[in-house]
C-alpha cells in the first residue's frame, strides 16, 4: 500500500506527511511539490529537506504556465502582497478570495497529483487543507464543500482506486500544529512565509496564522522571524 502527499514545505502539508509516514512507512510515501510561478523557491527547498528527513521519494512538477494570466500577488512579477491578517483583508473584499489566492490551485494540483499517484500505485492522496484557510471564502478551494466534490471526482475518475484525504479539513491551524507536535513533525525545516527573504517576515497573513497556531498550543515556533518584523 502506498500514498502520495502534496507537499508545500509548510506546516499543514508537513503534518500530513508525518501522518502518512506513520501509516504507510516512509518508503511507501511519495512527496510531491509543485512550482507554480511563485515569487520565491523557499517552500520548494523546504519540501525537499522534509522529504529527506522522512526518507521519502520526492517529485517536483512545474505548472507555472497555467497561471501566466493571473494577477495573484504570490506570483513572480505581480504586485506586492498585503501584510495584514486575513480577517482584515476580507473586510474589503465582499466575499471574494484574498489576493494571494492562486486561481483554482488545489483543483489543478490535485488533478495532476492524482495522475502521478495512480501511476505509482498509490491508494491515497493527502493534502493539508484546513478550516481556517476557507473561512470567509479566503481560499475557496480549501473548503469542505470543495473537498467533498473533488474527492468524488478523484474516486470515480480513478476507477475507484484512489481516495483523497484531507485530515484537517474541518480543523483549525492550531489543531494541525497540535497533531504535528504529537507526531514530532520537523517544523524547524518548514517554510510558511509568502516572502522569500533570508528569514520569514512575521507580518504576512500566513506568518500571522502560523505564530498564532503555536501560541494557542503553548509551544515555541521554531521559525526565526525578521527582527522588528517588517511592515508593508
Amino acid at each position: 500500500m502506498k500514498a502520495l502527499v502534496l507537499s508545500s514545505g509548510g506546516i499543514d502539508s508537513t503534518t500530513c506527511l508525518a501522518l502518512a509516514v506513520l501509516e504507510y512507512g516512509g518508503e511507501n510515501v511519495i512527496s510531491l511539490s509543485v512550482s507554480y510561478g511563485q515569487k520565491h523557491k523557499k517552500e520548494l527547498l523546504a519540501a525537499r529537506k522534509i522529504a529527506e528527513y522522512y526518507q521519502t521519494p520526492h517529485r517536483e512538477i512545474d505548472l507555472g504556465m497555467m497561471f501566466s494570466d493571473s494577477d495573484c500577488t504570490l506570483l513572480e512579477g505581480r504586485a506586492a502582497m498585503r501584510h495584514e491578517d486575513y480577517a482584515s483583508q476580507l473586510k474589503a473584499l465582499h466575499g471574494k478570495p484574498v489576493s494571494t489566492y492562486v486561481p483554482f490551485r488545489n483543483g489543478l494540483f490535485l488533478s495532476a497529483a492524482a495522475s502521478i499517484a495512480l501511476a505509482n500505485g498509490c491508494e491515497r492522496l493527502f493534502y493539508g487543507a484546513h478550516a481556517d484557510d476557507s473561512a470567509g471564502n479566503a481560499y475557496p478551494d480549501t473548503s469542505a464543500s470543495f473537498h467533498d466534490a473533488i474527492s468524488r471526482a478523484v474516486y470515480e475518475g480513478s476507477g475507484k482506486q484512489l481516495v483523497l484525504a484531507a485530515p484537517f479539513i474541518n480543523k483549525t491551524k492550531a489543531d494541525v500544529v497540535k497533531s504535528g507536535l504529537k507526531l514530532g513533525a520537523p517544523y524547524e525545516l518548514t517554510w510558511s512565509c509568502y516572502e522569500g527573504d533570508e528569514k520569514p517576515c512575521g507580518t504576512c497573513a500566513t506568518c500571522i496564522d502560523r505564530k498564532k497556531a503555536f501560541e494557542l498550543n503553548g509551544a515555541r515556533d521554531p521559525a526565526e522571524y525578521e527582527k522588528g518584523e517588517k511592515k508593508c
